[in-house]
């Protein structure tokens, strides 16, 4: 007995008609004919009655059928089978993501994580730039976003992704209609600063940077919070610096009385990159996502 003789008798049984199982077959009535006539004489039982009009399966044909379409489906799924088998198991990677990340990024991180999805899947870990370095360092996360800089750890490698402009978040009704402010003008209010600002470099750089520039005042809240900075702006006490741009997730702690301006003499921008130890990229077990992600990332994006 031949697997084709399997077909055959199911594609028999299916119709009830042997001139349109042949034609579904792409063969003649003849030998499909033969070939179920061998299959009842190699079993020693009839499978079909058959006449000039009527094609019935026998209490045989009935008992055979479920038994020859199983072994058909192993036979079809032995393929789907061994591919699922040998094809590399998808492992997890989990990346940092640090507060605020711009909708953009998380595009291209969106579309990283499809590139790779054959082999990883990517889940994103929430935390602040200095823990999630810290876990990219000891092997806890395999990448991570950062607010740049990040210190020179020569075991780290890091791509440049997305550079974002800075503006003055200030009370709206100190500032009615504007659509600039001058750091001089801010002079009178104290700065509050972000709430990294005691752990991130960047944010303590950004501190003395104001200082030098003549802001002296300072304000610091006891529940450094995002929700806290927008709140004692917004009650006319200080000014804070965030991103510019609209689309950023950092509008959403925006409260009524609080607004972003540009600055007219002052241009800062906060840089994010994406990190990975570079003995995990180069050779080892990132190679394919450090590789996706500098084509992803090729030109860094800019708001």
């Amino acid at each position: 007995m031949e697997l084709l003789h399997l077909r055959y008798f199911a594609a028999v049984a299916q119709e009830l008609n042997f001139s349109t199982a042949a034609r579904k077959l792409h063969m003649a009535a003849s030998p499909l004919s033969r070939r179920i006539k061998d299959l009842e004489n190699e079993l020693g039982h009839r499978l079909f009655d058959r006449d000039t009009h009527h094609v019935r399966l026998t209490p045989a044909g009935s008992a055979l059928l479920p038994i020859a379409r199983g072994v058909l489906e192993q036979v079809d799924s032995i393929k789907w089978r061994l591919d699922e088998t040998t094809r590399p198991r998808r492992t997890t990677l989990l990346l940092g993501v640090p507060t605020g990340i711009h909708p953009d990024l998380r595009e291209r991180i969106d579309a990283l994580a499809e590139r790779v999805r054959d082999r990883f899947e990517v889940t994103r870990w929430p935390g602040a730039t200095d823990r999630l370095v810290d876990a990219v360092c000891d092997g806890r996360l395999a990448l991570t976003l950062a607010r740049l800089p990040v210190g020179g750890d020569p075991a780290l490698e890091q791509l440049p992704v997305m550079s974002e402009r800075l503006g003055a978040v200030v009370p709206r009704d100190k500032f009615p209609g504007r659509e600039s402010v001058a750091l001089a003008e801010l002079a009178d209010l104290a700065y509050a600063g972000s709430p990294a600002a005691g752990t991130h470099a960047y944010f303590r750089g950004l501190d003395q940077q104001l200082s030098d520039l003549g802001i002296k005042k300072r304000i610091t809240l006891n529940s450094a919070t995002f929700d806290a900075v927008s709140e004692i702006v917004s009650s006319g006490l200080a000014f804070s610096i965030s991103m510019l741009d609209l689309k950023s997730p950092m509008q959403n702690y925006r409260l009524d009385n609080v607004t972003v301006l540009p600055f007219s003499d002052f241009h800062p921008r906060l840089e994010t990159g994406l990190l990975w130890r570079q003995d995990r990229a180069h050779g080892g077990d990132l190679e394919e996502v450090a590789a996706a992600a500098r084509e992803i990332f090729a030109e860094p994006l800019h708001v």
